[in-house]
């Protein structure tokens, strides 16, 4: 085991602890972004003016009446930048735009005294607009010749012979939706110039370094005029990884031009018309299989509805295209991948990033295929798994199936699979208006980012002289328990008790250059950027021990904030060790660093080792169906997931948890739709818009952490579990599929839209019922 990796004697880690903001979460003592804004004496209140349009060019734009509304201060124009007019990384996202494009696009923003008062000036504001011909939907997009971005494409061996020696040939269509993030804090940001002119931002975002850039372009600044600072998100979920940027750049351009703090904090309505959401896809595809149902052959495209910017979509794309083989082994492949340009809100960043929406398909194909193969689906996807040593299409190698192979045993022995499918089959043959189906479905996910530069990270570690430490780091708290993982880090890197240590906000002039907080390597960056200081201080520690108690400093070791040399029975207590080390003149501050090492990536060839590594999971899910209505509800579901050795166990089950609610919802509830006309986004609030609650948790919810199996290289030999879960979900809509198909003959194939939504699930079920029918009456 590697010494990032190896575990000290009484480590912190590895403990089950709450959240460290559980009790504020739930007490409402935790403070988040907007409540700052009342410390903040004559904070001005940001107000966007939408335009209802899909696509319209602006001919005039009269703000006059705004002023002459009672509280309006200033309306921020495009003429009112004194940097660059774009929020975007790609220069593609102007921030006052001359064009709409999409269905309530803002075009200027008002200030005033009130959030009313804002409201009112914002109403005031005349647009005149020139309509434009708008696409709303992928396919009128693909039809146009409506794209963005590169066209990604991987290959490996020869397709068309895959498909000649393949037994069995089937060709499919599958569109499905994107998923609103819906995080219970909007987007909101607060500005204020300080006395040496800096501007201070502070802003729920998961990438301060980056909202810093943005910031520092459009105001005409360099980065080091610029500090943002993230005390903590209500939820973020990759919708805060690039949509921040554009609201902290209005308030901070509010706050330079009024010299007065300016605070923006969208609308639950504001923020799902305007911030991008989970890229919906739409794919064809077309397989082949030997005579024991063993994959020949995928030839496939993938077309990303990117909206109306490209914002994350290229490597959202990448990462599909790289998921397409879930855990399954694909001899022969060809995928090819498009970005369409549509007339909606930029689609952006999404737990799991891509990935889901790739081996969405492949969980589709084998879906689907089972039946006309005449095989059961676990043993087909059991079947079609990796071996240990094989490689994936983009050509990095594959070797801990053994890991996945073992929780797809343990799901199969601690779920009574088969007796249970047994229990099943008799319930059906008895209940002709109710059906129950069961599933399985195996998640391999690559951990890191795409782009390999981004797989670094900082720290920075504080000692006191009285015993306490702090820690910043570059990484962002959305409740998913980083900041906690990172405490138990520094407390285990130093060896002292949990208490000692405190964590400090994310703030860019304390750790410049961070990447954002996503792509499921929080943990695994900074906290390797984390130990890494806390190891450089505990060395030098140990040489003042050293001299204190008579031993060579590689013979000290802390535990439990005491020092003491092997072999000996000397203690010295940390507190008086610290008082040493400041008397001795030695440094008690320390900048750590971390990059994820082995890494390489070819954009243009698509082959390389992208990933540090491969999360695992296996899931499994009951499900009951009623063929009267489609109404469904989840009996039991298990879990066996691989986190490594996990750094917080108790953060780790409710990630895994959590993910896979989030997952079951984009796949069977959350259904966005837009007005095919107008463009307007028509599912804007929880009342059209259905979120999963507690009657759609499953009856039975049984979750356990795959034993005995760190991970070499890692911090502390953990793996990701931020992302991996949400794939989990597959099960359900396989078992739905199945449900439904259990109305008709054996061996029916039911094609089931997602997300499947109870009405998608009759339409499904009543299409096996008239098969029935059909081999009836025939």
């Amino acid at each position: 085991m590697s010494a990032l990796s190896e575990r000290p004697e009484n480590p912190s880690v590895g403990v089950a602890i709450p959240h460290e903001s559980a009790s504020a979460h739930v007490s409402g003592l935790a403070k988040y972004t907007d409540d700052l804004a009342g410390r903040a004496q004559g904070t001005l209140h940001a107000y966007p003016v939408q335009v209802p349009h899909a696509h319209a060019r602006i001919t005039a734009l009269r703000t006059e009446p705004a002023l002459a509304v009672p509280g309006v201060v200033r309306v921020l124009t495009a003429a009112d930048v004194p940097g660059v007019n774009d929020s975007g990384i790609h220069h593609d996202e102007p921030l006052f735009p001359d064009e709409v494009m999409f269905y309530g696009h803002a075009v200027c923003w008002v200030l005033g005294e009130s959030l009313e008062a804002a409201r009112l000036g914002a109403a005031a504001v005349e647009v005149d607009v020139e309509p434009l011909p708008a696409l709303i939907t992928v396919p009128e997009a693909i039809a146009a010749g409506s794209f963005q971005g590169g066209r990604p494409v991987m290959t490996r061996g020869d397709v068309d012979a895959g498909f000649a020696a393949s037994a069995h040939v089937f060709e499919g269509e599958f569109e499905f939706a994107g998923q609103e993030h819906f995080y219970l804090e909007t987007h909101a940001a607060l500005a204020q110039v300080d006395e040496n002119d800096q501007i201070f931002v502070q802003s729920s975002t998961q990438h301060p370094t980056e909202t810093q850039e943005i910031v520092a372009h459009v105001l005409g600044l360099r980065s080091h005029e610029v500090t943002v600072q993230c005390l903590r998100m209500g939820g973020g979920f990759g919708g805060k990884e690039m949509q921040p940027h554009g609201f902290a750049a209005i308030a901070a351009l509010g706050a330079v031009l009024t010299g007065r703090p300016v605070r923006v904090r969208l609308s639950r309505l504001q923020d799902m018309t305007m911030s991008g959401k989970r890229h919906g896809f739409h794919s064809r595809w077309r397989v082949g299989f030997d005579a024991e149902g063993r994959l020949q052959a995928l030839d496939a495209t993938l077309t990303a509805d990117g909206g109306w910017s490209l914002d994350l979509s290229a490597p959202v794309l990448s990462r599909a295209l790289c998921h397409i083989d879930n855990a399954y082994y694909l001899p022969h492949v060809r995928v090819q991948g498009f970005i369409a340009r549509t007339n909606k809100t930029s689609s952006t960043a999404f737990r799991g990033f891509g990935g889901p929406q790739g081996m969405l398909v492949i969980e589709d194909i084998l879906g689907r295929c089972a039946p006309l193969l005449g095989i059961d689906p676990i043993t087909l996807q059991r079947r079609n798994f990796y071996a240990d040593g094989q490689t994936t299409p983009y050509g990095q190698p594959v070797n801990q199936m053994t890991r996945l192979t073992t929780a797809w045993d343990q799901v199969i022995s601690n779920g009574d699979i088969s007796a249970r499918q047994r229990e099943i089959a008799a319930f059906n043959a008895t209940h002709p208006h109710t059906k129950r189906a069961l599933a399985m479905t195996p998640v391999k996910f690559g951990i890191s980012f795409n782009l390999t530069a981004f797989n670094q990270a900082g720290a920075l570690v504080h000692i006191y002289k009285d015993g306490s430490v702090l820690i910043n780091h570059g990484g962002t708290e959305m409740g998913q328990g980083l900041h906690t993982k990172m405490l138990q880090v520094a407390a285990t890197a130093l060896g002292v008790p949990l208490s000692t240590v405190r964590l400090a906000p994310t703030r860019t002039d304390k750790v410049p250059n961070t990447s954002a907080t996503a792509a499921s390597v929080g943990s695994d960056i900074n906290g390797g950027a984390v130990k890494n200081a806390c190891d450089q201080l505990r060395q030098r520690l140990h040489e003042v021990a050293a001299t204190r108690l008579g031993a060579h400093a590689h013979d000290v070791r802390i535990v439990d904030g005491v020092a003491r040399a092997l072999g000996s029975n000397q203690t010295l207590e940390w507190n008086e060790l610290v008082k040493a080390a400041y008397w001795q003149r030695v440094q008690l501050s320390a900048a750590g660093f971390y990059r994820t090492e082995g890494l390489h990536w070819n954009a243009e060839t698509f082959q390389g080792t992208p990933f540090k590594y491969f999360g695992h999971g296996v899931a499994a899910a009951e499900v009951e169906v009623d063929g009267f209505t489609g109404a469904y509800r989840t009996r039991r579901v298990d879990i066996v997931h691989d986190v490594g050795d996990s750094l917080s166990p108790l953060v780790d089950i409710g990630q895994i948890e959590g993910g896979f609610v989030q997952g079951a919802g984009w796949l069977t509830l959350e259904d966005l739709r837009w007005d095919a006309k107008t463009g307007r986004l028509l599912t804007q609030t929880p009342s059209t818009y259905k979120l999963p609650s507690f009657s759609e948790m499953p009856e039975v919810f049984n979750v356990s952490l795959l034993a005995d199996v760190p991970e070499d290289g890692v911090v502390y030999g953990s793996k990701a579990s931020g992302e991996v879960p949400l794939m989990l979900a597959f099960c359900v809509r396989e078992a739905l599929r199945q449900a439904a198909a259990a109305f008709g003959p054996v061996g029916t194939s039911v094609e089931l839209a997602s997300p499947a939504t109870p009405e998608a699930v009759y339409w499904a079920l009543d299409t096996a019922r008239n098969r029935s029918d059909v081999a009836a009456y025939g």
